[in-house]
């Protein structure tokens, strides 16, 4: 009796298989780059232009609060002292010693017995390193005249302790320094407005900060959002041109109509 001999099947190597598959195009690597559409991004801007104003609005708020109720308003006053001397006669060499008597004069300020008799003269109590924190000391360029700058959140107290300090300084001077007491030039002016905080520059800085962190978050959910919206997406995504599109249909007519994906739009009830 014969026997059928079962006809052999075809096997797929992996030779063959690696040569049809050199006759594929080979996959375009992929690009990683972040591209960031600015156009789109500022239409989106647009789109939430309200919440950006809210946003600002409340920075605003919040940085007036914050410098009308908090913040301790402070005052300046200066006193200013003329260094060449108090004599009725004054030669160009006593002109030249007062300019370069300046930076002496200004350490006279950082010696802490001359605090000691600002703070003991206005029984203030106060410590040395409250009183230097308090007291500027400058020369303008190309001037004999020293200004005795105080600030203190009391303005009868900055100028009591900018005048003293400009008096107790031409006293230690003249006794210590065995100098020529210079002249009070100007007694400080009792200030009648506080210079700092500057409230409407905080206040446009508080507008601008909230309006730059809206910005912020709107970016932030812009680039993080990589829903597909339009062919080119799909390119970006895969690198595959679209074919065609399908146009959904009934979405405008039906209001329990919800749309899934690329899909049919699916209504409730319907599957």
């Amino acid at each position: 009796m014969a026997t059928a001999t079962p006809e052999k099947q075809p096997v797929l190597t992996g030779t063959k298989a690696t040569l049809n598959n050199k006759n594929q195009t080979p996959a375009a690597p992929q690009d990683n780059t972040v591209e960031i559409d600015l156009v789109a991004l500022f239409f989106r801007y647009l789109e939430k232009v309200h919440w950006i104003l809210l946003t600002a609005l409340l920075g605003a708020v919040i940085a007036g609060v914050y410098v009308y109720f908090a913040v301790t308003p402070i005052y300046e006053a200066t006193s200013k002292i003329y260094i060449v001397g108090s004599d009725t006669t004054i030669s160009l060499s006593d002109l030249q010693i007062g300019s370069n008597l300046a930076a002496d004069y200004q350490e006279v300020f950082k010696n802490w017995h001359v605090h000691e008799l600002v703070d003991k003269r206005l029984n203030l109590d106060y410590s040395y390193s409250k009183l230097a924190g308090m007291v500027r000391v400058t020369n303008p360029s190309n001037t004999h005249v020293l200004y005795v700058t105080v600030k203190s959140p009391d303005p009868q107290e900055a100028k009591l302790v900018a005048d003293t300090y400009a008096q107790v300084a031409r006293e230690f001077i003249a006794a210590k320094m065995d100098m020529r007491e210079p002249n009070i030039f100007e007694e400080a002016k009792l200030p009648t407005s506080p210079v700092s905080p500057n409230k409407t520059r905080d206040i446009i800085i508080g507008f601008l900060i909230g309006a730059l962190l809206a910005m912020a978050v709107i970016t932030i959910k812009f680039l993080s959002d990589d829903r597909i919206f339009s062919g080119e997406d799909v390119a970006k995504v895969d690198g595959l041109p679209t074919l065609g599109m399908i146009p959904l249909q009934g979405a405008d007519h039906g209001k329990n109509t919800a749309v899934y994906g690329y899909g049919r739009p699916k209504t409730e009830g319907k599957e």
